[in-house]
């Protein structure tokens, strides 16, 4: 399983050259330049990192980083060149997870986007909840020491949830994430996709938020 980055900037040769670099590295890349376009596609796909430069045109790199912590908690990097400390402390108050200021060496950015990935285990070989214990690489589940034998979309819904482990998906969001923003279905498809899942899990795990949506319950 791919990891995927959301860049953000609105700079061609800063935007051209980091992305070469995420991509030679491994990374899986959707650049684009403005928040407009940027919350579109984060709200369309599961990233497991952003990196959002501060002055775009339209939306700021601050506004953008307010609507995307609605959304979840993935990793974001601020890119930018307020280096003053009252830029800093404002990205760290709207729950930035790091900064760095431009002019920057390459490889030093590469480090931080490690270090945000190792932090929230999307560069893990497995990913454990509980009993439950997922194997991106391979799209395995395994439960209580059992493997489930899930299907691929199955397998995303229940990363998906695991990743947002302390949220609430309502039925939109799991489908923009899982099928993509121009899939043609509706709440009942993920319905019938949590029913199937749910029957497969030795214990129900994935509880109905009635009116919203579902939550991913804690295993002992």
């Amino acid at each position: 399983m791919a990891i995927r980055i959301l860049l953000v900037e609105d700079d061609e040769h800063i935007s051209g050259t980091v992305e070469a670099f995420l991509t030679e590295a491994g990374y899986k890349v959707d650049a684009c330049i403005d928040g407009d376009d940027a919350l579109k596609r984060f709200y369309d796909n599961a990233y497991q990192l952003a990196i959002l430069d501060v002055m775009l045109p339209g939306m700021s790199g601050f506004e953008l980083l307010r609507e995307f912590r609605k959304l979840n908690n993935t990793p974001v990097l601020m890119m930018t060149a307020l280096s003053d400390d009252a830029s800093q402390i404002r990205a760290f108050d709207a729950e930035a997870d790091d900064y760095v200021t431009k002019p920057f060496k390459i490889q030093l950015l590469l480090k931080r986007v490690e270090a945000l990935l190792r932090r929230n285990g999307a560069l893990a070989k497995e990913i454990r909840h509980g009993k439950l214990t997922l194997l991106p690489e391979d799209f395995k589940a395994v439960y209580d020491g059992a493997e489930l034998l899930l299907t691929p979309k199955e397998f995303e819904i229940l990363m998906l949830f695991v990743q947002n482990k302390r949220r609430t998906l309502t039925h939109a969001i799991i489908l923009s994430r899982v099928w993509g923003y121009e899939f043609d279905g509706d709440g009942s498809t993920v319905h019938t996709h949590i029913k199937n899942l749910r029957a497969k899990l030795p214990e129900n795990i994935i509880k109905t938020v009635r009116g919203i949506g579902y939550r991913l319950e804690e295993t002992e």
